[in-house]
């Protein structure tokens, strides 16, 4: 894993708020960066700007490597507020539709999958469906689909907000871990422990960041 993110001058109106008002980021690989700010401040909005799932007004976001050997394609994992996972399917065939469009084989898949949600404390839960979950394991499946993937770049918007203070330490840790392997996070919070674990701390305040304090690590 070698890439890094980069967002420079990024702007974004929706509606009469200016969400984004030339935001600049760069989280480098090795690296895990808390965005914190108020409800409404804008913090979802720019991680799915991050994430390409929304296009800003201006400015760009790219994943610079200084490896000449790393691949064009740079491998993004999203872990949304909203969770976003399928009804209809159990706890590890959510977190395997991901790897599975990504083409990997199936032992490769199973693999992947079992480990990460035991990881996660969910090992019991592969077989049930996520509608016979609770909030907090839904969320941990959430942040198993995303891990899964083995990212070069983590986005994590609120990813601990349901969880317990036993939960939430896994979840760091895991992030903790990819980040040694050389992924890329930005992780959004409320929480002020998570903000701690991270390397730095920025604060998105009318649109801009600025730094908030050092992180942790």
């Amino acid at each position: 894993m070698s890439h890094a993110l980069s967002a420079t001058s990024l702007r974004l109106r929706i509606g009469d708020r200016q969400l984004l008002d030339g935001v600049e980021l760069r989280a480098e690989p090795g690296e895990m960066v808390a965005v914190v700010g108020p409800s409404g401040s804008g913090k979802t909005t720019l991680l799915l700007v991050l994430a390409g799932v929304l296009l800003p007004d201006s400015g760009e976001v790219s994943y610079p490597s200084r490896s000449p050997e790393a691949s064009a394609q740079v491998r993004i994992g999203l872990v949304p507020q909203t969770i976003g996972l399928a009804a209809n399917l159990t706890a590890a065939e959510n977190v395997a539709l991901p790897l599975q469009a990504a083409g990997l084989e199936r032992d490769e898949m199973r693999a992947r999958t079992e480990q990460v949600l035991t990881e996660l404390g969910l090992g019991s839960t592969l077989d049930r469906l996520v509608t016979d979950l609770s909030g907090g394991q839904r969320q941990r499946v959430a942040v198993a689909r995303a891990l899964a993937g083995r990212p070069e770049i983590l986005l994590a918007d609120e990813a601990t907000a349901e969880l317990d203070g036993e939960h939430q330490v896994i979840v760091m840790d895991l992030f903790a871990r990819r980040a040694a392997e050389g992924a890329a996070i930005v992780v959004t919070t409320h929480d002020e422990l998570v903000a701690e674990r991270c390397h730095r701390v920025l604060a998105l305040e009318d649109g801009r960041l600025a730094p908030s304090g050092a992180g942790g690590g």
